[in-house]
């Protein structure tokens, strides 16, 4: 068996013991670390770790002195679609809004009418750039739903693709039906809302979850219970839209069908904190969107003082977040949200990971998890990362213990 032997770590952080799948609350604010460590891959799987002196192994990494932590994990994209929307961003330069530009048949429907008239190979060899510029970047485990297709032929065909992703990428990969992401062209809101749940069985072949854009101008909260008993009925846990354009109900109706996750919450109030105690469903939240579209930030200080626990994933989509680089997401949650750097950093690793139903596999520097790992240049530390917010940092990346 292959054993892989990192050396003269700088600092070795994000170790945590077996067993812990999220943080919450104060535990926030902790990250485990040791000082001038070495780390053990075996198989693709972190085997032993410590100070003092190393195992043997098959092969040597010398660190020289950089930090090893675990991969950022992505627990919310979008990115299997096909061309751009640049078109777009200029009608947002000229102060058209989101929902503007939703009416006017841009946005979602855009996206739809592109991903119609694309193949499905097209589909995939495009997405797979996307998954390459993410990994080298350092994301090793990435959610990534459907939502452009808006009828069942284009949904399933965004699923099978996400499928070929799942099995041609190093990371790891979940797969999220987002049938309601908008209504499918020749639709009436109330007949879309019934093809979507007729589409559940075939979607439950290849999809992990089901999501539903629950928000205003989207679909109601009652919609939304309708959507996720047909999910239920399937087997699929969701993940929930919700709050971006306003307190739409959306993280009420998620907790109550158990969502594993919450995601947006750019509007939330004190309603929202109190749904969401002493659940398993995990707050998700979005900078890159806010970012993008000009709007406000998740109140995730404000969550993690009530106890709650914080993700923070990406939204790498067309239209509000064209980007998939979580080093910058942890930079705008210490900028623009005030985080700490540890905040953040447990929010695009462990958090994520559980926000996606893998943080048993990733997320964390613990034995017996995936030998995900981002090394960096000597130097660098967790305030440093976020705090130059695009210098380059990435020695290498390393995806099931294999250079990428």
């Amino acid at each position: 068996m292959s054993k892989r032997l990192f050396k003269n770590i700088g600092t070795l952080a994000g170790i945590l013991p077996e067993g812990i799948l999220r943080k919450q609350g104060a535990e926030m604010d902790h990250v485990g670390t040791l000082e001038n460590a070495w780390l053990l891959t075996e198989e693709g799987r972190i085997a032993d770790f410590g100070q003092g002196p190393a195992p043997a192994a098959d092969e040597t990494i010398d660190c020289v002195g950089g930090l090893l932590i675990p991969a950022f994990c992505d627990s919310h994209t979008h990115i299997v679609y096909a061309g751009s929307r640049e078109g777009e961003f200029l009608d947002k330069i000229n102060g058209l809004s989101y929902e503007e530009i939703a009416a006017r048949g841009g946005g979602i429907l855009n996206s739809a009418d592109r991903l119609h008239q694309t193949s499905e190979d097209e589909l995939f060899a495009q997405a797979m750039e996307r998954v390459a510029e993410m990994t080298a970047k350092g994301t090793g485990a990435i959610e990534i739903k459907s939502g452009y297709g808006l009828n069942p032929e284009d949904e399933l065909k965004m699923l099978r693709v996400i499928e070929r992703i799942r099995k041609a990428s190093p990371a790891l990969i979940k797969s999220t039906f987002l049938g309601a992401h908008a209504v499918g062209r020749g639709y009436t809101h109330e007949s879309y809302v019934q093809e979507v749940c007729r589409m559940m069985p075939q979607a439950a072949q290849y999809a992990d979850y089901v999501d539903v854009f629950c928000d205003e101008g989207f679909f109601t909260a009652a919609d939304t219970a309708r959507i996720l008993e047909a999910g239920k009925a399937a087997g699929l846990r969701p993940k929930i839209h919700a709050n971006e354009l306003a307190e739409s109900g959306g993280v009420q109706v998620g907790v109550q069908y158990n969502a594993l996750s919450v995601d947006h919450l750019e509007r939330t109030g004190a309603a929202e904190i109190e749904a969401l105690r002493g659940t398993g469903t995990m707050p998700t939240m979005l900078p890159g969107s806010s970012f993008f579209l000009g709007i406000p930030y998740g109140r995730a200080k404000e969550f993690i003082a009530s106890g709650l626990g914080v993700a923070l994933a990406s939204d790498y989509n067309p239209g509000s977040s064209p980007s998939g680089d979580m080093r910058f997401v942890w930079s705008l949650a210490c900028i623009r949200m005030r985080l700490t750097p540890a905040q953040a950093f447990n929010a695009v690793t462990l958090n994520s990971a559980y926000a996606m139903g893998l943080s048993a596999e990733t997320g964390s520097i613990t034995r017996g998890k995936r030998a995900n790992l981002i090394l960096t240049h000597p130097g660098w530390n967790l305030t440093k990362i976020p705090y130059l917010h695009h210098t380059p940092f990435i020695r290498q990346v390393f995806l099931q213990g294999e250079a990428i």
